[in-house]
């Protein structure tokens, strides 16, 4: 029987940790210790050994040398049960879940309740998930609605919940508001709250100070594989922070907007008009001009999923009219949207899934909307296509090895760079960007807001939804707000706050003047 250690004991300690994967090392030594019943934020970019640490705390991976303590004991994670078995569970941001099953057979795997002859007691299964989730503040999640029905932050929910249902001691969060916004972080501050007053301790693994200021006690930054600095959060600043993190100073976040300008007097290059769809969509309106950013401002299932579909050929009009350079399309499917003459692309929430091909190499993903273009009596020119995805790469700062490399080796940060890189390569005349910096480091999403205003500079235009109102404010030449389906205000220059933003948000009226 094992001897129960002393509350004193750290919940966890890691010594010296390393992790190489051939020429590339993940953690250079990397040490730090989270107290017992602590809110704990690990930092860093993309690459820095964040994830890397997250699969060896599960069980998933073994550091190549370094040792590891759970509550005073050292300990051996060989494999996940081991992990879980101790109890570390994880909730990940590239979810587990199994899409085809429902929410009660995940939230059970792999220990379903059985019979004395070893059937499921599917109904007993259902009810102590559906008082799970109620518990949670979730009892309008349906049990037996499969996971693919469901949109994004509530699977986020689901994955978090999941693991809260196994009972851990450790409780890592990867990234778990990454798919969250407005109530949604709300509600995961109070989870936080509850857990920790059950005494677990938890590890809160983000880019995004706002939310590591809000839950979190102390704070580790990680950079190149090891520990670079560990302060308690209220007594380090964010200038402090991104320092430690990308190693400089960053010395603006956002690039300078330019000044507000008139309206031209050509037609907008993408323009919805009354647009509704089978969804929550039922009156999305805006006009797009070249050169300009345009933000769609909305809490979760306000209709902008569906609006940003409906532009991409992936959402069918139930009313309503796209147009592009003034004249009426119909887009019925994503290739007609890429078509040469309206040059319309999405970069979408969700990258790994619906963004890019995980298994391909970098190249492959980036050509293979145009691969036509490459293609000589049914044969690839693969020197032409490689010098074209080559040249793609150095504009958005991609390393040379993703022309070679599947995507899924690559940090987050440069997966939705080649997902970018590959609708420039397309020529593409319209971005729309469905927050697209999700989970995504400090460093790289300065590259992404660059990149962004260098594209609208050169004359495209992009339509950009965020669930980060300071990236609105900041990036936008305009911002329209969407409540219950429909386009119900415009913000320009000055107008362009948060404050301003969540009234509208949250339903106030329209502004004086703002188009029904």
């Amino acid at each position: 029987m094992a001897v129960a250690q002393p509350l004193a004991a750290d919940a966890l300690k890691v010594v010296n940790a390393t992790k190489a994967y051939g020429a590339t090392v993940a953690l250079a030594g990397m040490s730090f210790t989270v107290a017992r019943g602590e809110v704990h934020a690990l930092l860093g970019e993309n690459g820095a050994g964040k994830s890397t640490t997250v699969k060896m705390l599960s069980g998933f991976i073994q550091p190549d040398a370094g040792s590891l303590e759970l509550f005073g004991e050292p300990v051996r994670l060989a494999r996940p049960q081991d992990a879980q078995r101790l109890g570390v569970q994880t909730a990940y941001q590239e979810m587990t879940l199994v899409r085809d099953l429902t929410v009660t057979d995940n939230m059970l795997l792999p220990r379903a309740p059985t019979g004395m002859l070893g059937q499921l007691r599917r109904r007993e299964g259902e009810r102590q998930v559906a008082a799970h989730l109620a518990s949670l503040g979730l009892a309008d999640v349906d049990p037996r609605a499969e996971i693919r029905e469901l949109e994004l932050p509530v699977r986020q929910k689901i994955e978090i919940a999941r693991a809260v249902f196994r009972k851990p001691r450790i409780l890592l969060l990867d990234e778990p508001t990454s798919s969250l916004t407005g109530r949604d972080i709300d509600w995961l501050g109070e989870l936080i709250r509850t857990v920790t007053r059950d005494g677990v301790t938890v590890v809160f693994i983000s880019h995004r100070m706002p939310e590591v200021r809000m839950f979190c006690d102390r704070l580790t930054v990680l950079r190149n594989g090891k520990e670079v600095g560990t302060a308690p959060v209220d007594q380090v600043s964010d200038d402090e922070v991104v320092r430690m993190i990308i190693g400089r100073s960053l010395a603006a976040t956002f690039p300078p907007r330019p000044k507000p300008r008139a309206k031209p007097a050509t037609p907008p290059v993408l323009e919805a008009r009354r647009v509704a769809t089978a969804g929550r969509l039922e009156d999305g309106n805006f006009s797009l001009w070249p050169g300009e950013i345009l933000g769609i401002a909305a809490l979760q299932g306000m209709g902008q999923q569906q609006l940003f579909l409906s532009c991409f050929g992936m959402a069918p009009l139930t009313s309503g009219q796209i147009l592009v350079d003034g004249r009426e399309v119909t887009l019925a499917s994503p290739k007609d949207a890429i078509a040469a003459n309206i040059g319309i692309s999405l970069v979408p929430e969700d990258r790994k899934t619906e963004g890019l091909f995980l298994k391909l190499d970098g190249r492959r993903n980036v050509s293979l909307p145009v691969i036509d273009r490459f293609t000589r009596h049914g044969l690839i020119d693969e020197a032409a296509e490689t010098e074209a995805v080559e040249r793609v790469f150095r504009q958005v700062e991609v390393a040379p090895r993703a022309l070679y490399t599947p995507a899924g080796a690559f940090s987050g940060g440069n997966q939705q760079k080649i997902a970018i890189g590959k609708w420039l390569l397309a020529g593409s005349r319209t971005l729309l960007m469905f927050d697209p910096t999700r989970g995504v480091d400090v460093g790289t999403k300065h590259q992404l807001y660059l990149m962004m205003r260098a594209f609208a500079d050169a004359g495209g235009a992009v339509l950009f939804h965020s669930t980060e109102l300071a990236e609105l404010v900041n990036l936008c030449d305009r911002v329209q707000v969407m409540y219950g389906g429909r386009t119900v205000a415009e913000l320009a220059g000055d107008e362009i706050e948060e404050e301003a933003i969540m009234r509208f948000a949250l339903g106030e009226q329209r502004p004086a003047g703002m188009a029904a």
